[in-house]
């Protein structure tokens, strides 16, 4: 494992970034725009061309059928790719977009840092480096192991923005029974504490509400700390649960990864229609 020095890759915070490119009026995180799954070259162009600030892809080690250990863009294991990870970066790192890399296995990330390694220089962005490391409410046995993902990549970038979350699983009959435990919070603030970069936490738009007291302790915990609110597509949550969330945090502490038509209803009930 190779140490890189102290340089791109995270060392730009996301809102003084899109800030100075005049790409955002307020230091907000509801008027940052995400774009998700860009796993394949059809994606990256569309996203390319989005007004979207930041691009989530998945990063798998190869591909089904595939010979090669190179990091590869694909959510699962049975998904084909036609994009490696050095394409991917090739072609974003031409624009003024950040990024955020989702890995999938442990086995995909010192490959991956080997990649990222080799265009450091041009990494003066957003840059954000995201796995499930711990069992959150209903959810599997994390693929990814908390404490070597944390060290390989402040290994190689200890300026990263670390996006640490929890495995989860949304079900309707439970929606307002299930939520963050404070065992969970815990947990993953015993992990966070020693680390000195900034740390988000991806948290489930339908789990918010039941929640609250749990995610408000966290976020208190540092001032490098933040949420970064996510939903699947066919989750089912209610906008006023984000909104009293919103109106009971520091607004620079939270952003919003969620789905259309939601999304443009949460900012307009927001007030943040016309501020991004």
């Amino acid at each position: 494992m190779t140490a890189s020095n102290k340089t791109g890759c995270g060392s730009e915070n996301v809102f003084d970034f899109f800030f100075e490119k005049k790409q955002i009026k307020t230091r907000d995180g509801a008027a940052i725009r995400w774009y998700h799954a860009v796993n394949s070259k059809e994606y990256l162009q569309k996203a390319l061309k989005s007004a979207a600030h930041m691009l989530e892809a998945d990063v798998l080690l190869g591909g089904q059928g595939s010979l090669t250990k190179e990091p590869v863009m694909a959510h699962s294991s049975s998904n084909d790719s036609d994009c490696t990870l050095r394409e991917w970066l090739d072609a974003v790192l031409k624009t003024d977009k950040g990024i955020k890399l989702d890995f999938k296995s442990l086995e995909v990330v010192e490959p991956s840092m080997n990649v990222l390694e080799k265009v450091k220089e041009h990494l003066q962005r957003p840059v954000w480096l995201n796995a499930d490391i711990l069992m959150g409410p209903c959810g599997e046995s994390p693929t990814v192991a908390a404490q070597s993902f944390i060290d390989i990549t402040t290994s190689y970038f200890p300026d990263a923005v670390l996006s640490l979350g929890w495995t989860t699983g949304w079900h309707p009959e439970k929606t307002k029974e299930v939520g963050y435990s404070w065992e969970m919070v815990k947990e993953m603030e015993h992990l966070c504490k020693p680390l000195k970069q900034p740390i988000t936490f991806p948290v489930r738009a339908a789990l918010v509400f039941q929640s609250k007291p749990q995610l408000q302790w966290l976020l208190k915990q540092s001032d490098s700390y933040s949420l970064t609110i996510w939903s699947g597509k066919e989750d089912q949550y209610c906008l006023e649960d984000l909104l009293n969330l919103r109106e009971n945090l520091s607004k620079a502490q939270v952003f919003y990864d969620i789905f259309e038509p939601h999304l443009s209803r949460f900012l307009v009930a927001s007030g943040m229609q016309n501020s991004c």
